[in-house]
């Protein structure tokens, strides 16, 4: 049966174009794209640290006083320079002061370029993947956000739509009483009917005005709705196509949530949790890197080859023991990944029972439509012959009365119930990712 009323879907021409509107404006999507550039960005860092990194740096010490090294020149040296004179007959060798030389350099520069390079760093290569986790992370984040608002979108167009086709029901309805308050004031007026069936039919008048109120109020509450998932303003008009048939649904009726971006998300929050893991284990593997400075350094502001100079190393950095830090580390890493473990098989559980619920939900809109169509029909009939009856003089008013009030509920039940299977449909869209994102 449910395969029998499967009929292509309309045009959803403005409803698409209303979907890609929201999907460009709406302020939490735009919030979320503006977190998905910045993790891009630290990704874009992370691999940076691989590379070599390069800064200059110089000094320039101008000093006076403070510690000394006392060498006693004179001392060790007057004693033979005296002898050698003696000898040459001669004062060739002078004599010399003991020196006293200031440890802080004075009128010093030293100037240098120094380039470091990571060898070996587990930390950086975890770090690395672990960023590019978060990227696919905050996808599957926008990608949730974008789904939600585009079954908000269809369950608002459609609520819309519905109260829209509600306000045209009651202004043809208050047709179908106005001619009944007619009927009635001719037949008084040939005194065929007493003074009861005019008041009755006036009374009548009166009700469906005030239901077309209602309806015309709940589909103003319904456009501003709608305008605001678009971000537009308020009182904007909203354009909706005809609907009048069924969508396609027969395969929403199976599949599974596989498709789901929040077990996307719960995967690759256990892959970053194994990263963790990872990260906290890397101390286990020591550090290396190496450096070279290219530089100058000299007193008085000289610069010759004298001065210049290179100085490269290699550098290793090991913890060894941190009084257990590193070990609590790994135990809560492991611990977050059974957490996320067991949140993954509860929440895929949870998303397979919404699944089935709305494809009841879905099974259920189709029944009540094809009861609503029936009655709808019958409505019709019973009315038609009871207005026909009814002008004959056969029929009394209160059995015309019936048949029209029938007739207008069968109306609106008919006109949910359309618009109840389209939100059906939106919602099984949702639960099992089924939307396709150009």
């Amino acid at each position: 049966m449910l395969a029998m009323l499967a009929y292509p879907s309309h045009a959803q021409g403005m409803l698409d174009d209303y979907i890609k509107e929201g999907l460009g404006s709406n302020q939490s999507i735009k919030q979320q794209n503006f977190l998905l550039e910045r993790n891009v960005l630290a990704l874009a860092e992370a691999k940076t640290m691989f590379l070599p990194s390069v800064s200059f740096s110089a000094t320039y010490t101008k000093a006076s006083g403070g510690r000394t090294i006392d060498f006693p020149t004179g001392d060790l040296l007057n004693g033979v320079y005296s002898t050698l004179n003696q000898l040459t007959g001669s004062s060739a060798f002078p004599n010399l002061k003991n020196e006293s030389i200031q440890l802080f350099p004075d009128n010093f520069y030293d100037a240098k370029f120094r380039t470091t390079l990571p060898l070996i760093n587990a930390e950086l290569v975890y770090n690395k993947r672990i960023k590019g986790q978060q990227v696919d992370l905050q996808k599957a984040e926008v990608l949730v956000y974008k789904r939600e608002l585009v079954k908000e979108i269809k369950t608002a167009y459609y609520q819309y739509a519905k109260a829209l086709n509600a306000v045209q029901i009651y202004e043809s309805s208050l047709g179908l009483v106005q001619e009944g308050k007619r009927i009635n004031q001719v037949l008084f007026d040939n005194e065929k009917v007493n003074r009861t069936g005019v008041i009755r039919s006036a009374n009548e008048v009166i009700k469906i005005n005030a239901s077309l109120t209602a309806a015309r109020k709940t589909e103003e509450s319904a456009r501003y709705y709608f305008n605001f998932l678009l971000n537009r303003p308020l009182t904007d008009s909203v354009q909706v196509d005809s609907v009048t048939s069924l969508p396609e649904f027969s395969a929403l009726l199976g599949g599974d949530v596989a498709g789901r971006e929040e077990l996307e998300k719960l995967r690759i929050s256990q892959g970053i949790s194994t990263n963790l893991t990872g990260l906290a284990k890397s101390y286990i593997i020591p550090r290396v890197g190496t450096f070279i400075d290219l530089g100058s350094q000299a007193f008085d502001w000289d610069f010759n080859k004298k001065s210049r100079y290179y100085f490269w190393g290699v550098s290793l950095d090991w913890d060894l023991f941190a009084f257990g830090k590193n070990n609590y580390k790994i135990k809560k890493a492991v611990a977050e990944q059974k957490s996320i473990s067991a949140q993954t098989d509860y929440i895929a559980k949870q998303l397979e029972t919404e699944l089935r619920v709305r494809q009841n939900q879905m099974q259920s809109a189709v029944a009540q439509y094809q009861s609503a169509q029936s009655q709808l029909k019958t409505a019709q009939t019973y009315y038609n012959d009871e207005l026909k009856l009814y002008r004959e003089g056969v029929a009394i008013y209160i059995e015309l009365l019936d048949a029209q009030n029938q007739l207008i509920n069968a109306r609106l039940d008919a006109n949910i119930a359309l618009f109840d299977i389209w939100i059906a449909h939106a919602s099984i869209e949702r639960a099992n990712a089924s939307f396709t994102f150009n």
